[in-house]
């Protein structure tokens, strides 16, 4: 009898990350749950109580606090199969407006907060020679969105440090996975006041990520015309793009959502 998948997820408490740890505890996971919100958290707990789940209440931009999640996670159910960096806050920012603090707190928690998370996972891994770190990127890492510079530049650097980690990882037998996900149905997307093309529930979302990881992918893009936007913008040269993007809506300052 095969054994079931140890699955740790940040940011688990809403949105993505508690559609992720939903689909993952259908499919008879053991879950570690990490977010800062200890009362959602237990929520989630109590509404599983036949699936094996531990709770660890933390801020991805505490690396120490992950770290210590992780002990108790390997302590108490061994090392994970699958790690999935969820964590992530969107604000609107504008340089020379006064809006440097959110620029740092948007990427301390969605680039410095998946390496935090990844980091007292990867040796062990290494060392076993398995497992699957997965980092959640984002469509709006493929070119920077005005008004979501901070956003826009966190995921871009998503991006380049899961595949940088992808080929590190290679050698020693460890699964790194980007997903980039376009507009998804969360607290976080709505705030956006625009139009979201292609939006997509949470749930079909994670069950499409679950999917694609257990079916050996490296990168994903949901939902899949994302992917073909995606490309087409990353294809525009500058004068076209700059044209094309310099009045479109902006995500309104200050206004933030996150795990």
């Amino acid at each position: 009898m095969s054994q079931p998948l140890k699955v740790f997820i940040t940011g688990a408490s809403s949105g993505i990350g508690a559609a992720l740890a939903a689909e993952y505890a259908r499919r008879g996971a053991v879950l570690g749950l990490v977010a800062r919100r200890a009362d959602a958290l237990d929520g989630f707990r109590q509404a599983h109580p036949q699936h094996p789940i531990s709770i660890y209440p933390a801020d991805v931009r505490d690396a120490e606090a992950l770290a210590s999640a992780a002990r108790a996670f390997i302590a108490e159910h061994g090392l994970p199969d699958i790690v999935i960096a969820n964590a992530g806050v969107s604000r609107g920012a504008v340089t020379g407006q006064g809006d440097l603090a959110a620029f740092r707190d948007v990427m301390d928690t969605n680039y410095f907060g998946m390496v935090a998370t990844f980091e007292p996972f990867a040796a062990a891994m290494s060392e076993a020679r398995r497992g699957t770190l997965v980092g959640i990127a984002s469509v709006a890492g493929v070119r920077g969105l005005p008004g979501s510079g901070a956003y826009s530049a966190s995921k871009a650097a998503a991006f380049a440090y899961l595949e940088a980690l992808r080929v590190e990882m290679r050698p020693f037998g460890v699964k790194v996975v980007t997903i980039a996900p376009g507009y998804i149905r969360t607290p976080m997307t709505a705030k956006n006041p625009y139009r979201m093309p292609f939006l997509m529930d949470a749930d079909r979302f994670a069950r499409k990520s679950a999917d694609a990881i257990a079916g050996g992918t490296s990168f994903a893009v949901f939902p899949w015309p994302m992917r073909v936007v995606a490309a087409l913008l990353s294809a525009l040269p500058r004068w076209l793009y700059d044209r094309a993007f310099e009045k479109a809506p902006r995500k309104p300052r200050a206004s933030a959502a996150g795990e």
